[in-house]
């Protein structure tokens, strides 16, 4: 049986488990289809976010949230056609078709050609004092305390490795000389690593400002804190496909009332809902930034990302988020650390995307 067999799934499907298909393999899609192996629709991460942000619940059917109409090549089609309407329409893959609309093959566009590095500056917000994992970040910056037995900051790096980043600017302050020691230049790891030095506290995003020479291509800009499996190269697809100008990473939080509330119409009481949960979209401290954001920032002075979004709302930028569904852990207290030490094997050791 083909790889692309294990992708194909009925409209009744619930949508986590089309998740777990698109993120088990490679292919990064999951194909829907009838008793008859007929292609219906198509299912990928974007459209799995867009239903996200829609409130479309994780357990309803893909149907809901599937492409009803997506592309499609012939059997028998001549490669050049295919690599150029999947560059054309900047698909990363497509299915293919008999005369009568059966799947024969799930066309990869890695298998035409390799992959390219992204020289987007990454910017890793690192020079935090750490003030609530103490006493361990009074001997070690936070970045650099182990989980899973590496630095946090180690793993955050490698993660974007892995997507084809390789410029990286470290911003620094608290304990910077064990930061640089540990990590150098970057040549241990094959890439460019560069340093930003805040000498007093500026904000997630204040310390845009210190670098050297505004950067031609979008930033991304990450706390030195997180602990995540966010897809890198679908976030930025994402941010540039959306004309965006700022991207903020959003986290759904969903926060259960404990106690009945109470609904009225002035003085006349209508009605009780008990406990309900409302759900929230938080930051998720990840962002993309196109260069001309940099110009919304003063020089040298404290700003913080949210403050920094809110300007550019006020001048009528392109702001847009971009639903986090994959692992994601803000390691700000002790509880938050145990519980990354705990996962992380599982989430980080056998991932097998």
């Amino acid at each position: 049986m083909k790889d692309w067999k294990r992708i194909l799934i009925l409209p009744s499907t619930p949508i986590i488990k089309a998740i777990k298909i698109i993120d088990a393999g490679a292919m990064q899609i999951a194909l829907v289809v009838n008793e008859n192996e007929q292609l219906l629709g198509t299912v990928t991460d974007g459209d799995v976010r867009r239903g996200i942000l829609k409130g479309v619940p994780l357990e309803a059917p893909v149907k809901e949230i599937m492409n009803c109409n997506p592309t499609v090549v012939k059997k028998y089609e001549k490669h050049s056609k295919i690599l150029a309407t999947m560059k054309r329409k900047s698909f990363s893959q497509i299915p293919m078709v008999d005369e009568k609309g059966h799947i024969v093959d799930l066309i990869m566009l890695k298998d035409f050609i390799t992959p390219k590095c992204r020289n987007n500056i990454v910017v890793i917000m690192a020079g935090g004092l750490g003030t609530r994992l103490r006493p361990m970040t009074n001997q070690c910056p936070k970045p650099l305390l182990k989980v899973g037995g590496k630095p946090l900051l180690e793993t955050i790096i490698e993660n974007f490795i892995e997507y084809g980043f390789n410029n990286f600017y470290l911003s620094v302050n608290y304990k910077a000389d064990m930061i640089k020691s540990y990590f150098g230049d970057g040549s241990n790891w094959g890439v460019s690593i560069k340093y930003i030095h805040e000498d007093k506290c500026m904000g997630t995003a204040g310390a845009l400002s210190l670098l050297p020479e505004k950067p031609k291509d979008t930033i991304i800009v990450i706390n030195g804190d997180l602990l995540t499996k966010v897809n890198f190269q679908q976030f930025l697809d994402f941010h540039c496909d959306n004309k965006a100008d700022a991207t903020m990473c959003v986290r759904e939080y969903n926060f259960q009332v404990p106690y009945g509330v109470v609904k009225s119409d002035k003085h006349r009481l209508i009605g009780i809902e008990e406990k309900p949960v409302k759900q929230f979209f938080i930051s998720a401290g990840i962002y993309a930034l196109e260069p001309r954001v940099l110009d919304f920032i003063p020089n040298n002075s404290y700003l913080d990302m949210p403050n920094l979004f809110e300007l550019l709302i006020k001048n009528k930028l392109e702001t847009i988020v971009f639903p986090i569904r994959e692992y994601w852990m803000d390691i700000g207290h002790m509880d938050d650390f145990e519980r990354a030490n705990s996962e992380f094997a599982e989430v980080f050791l056998n991932d097998k995307r």
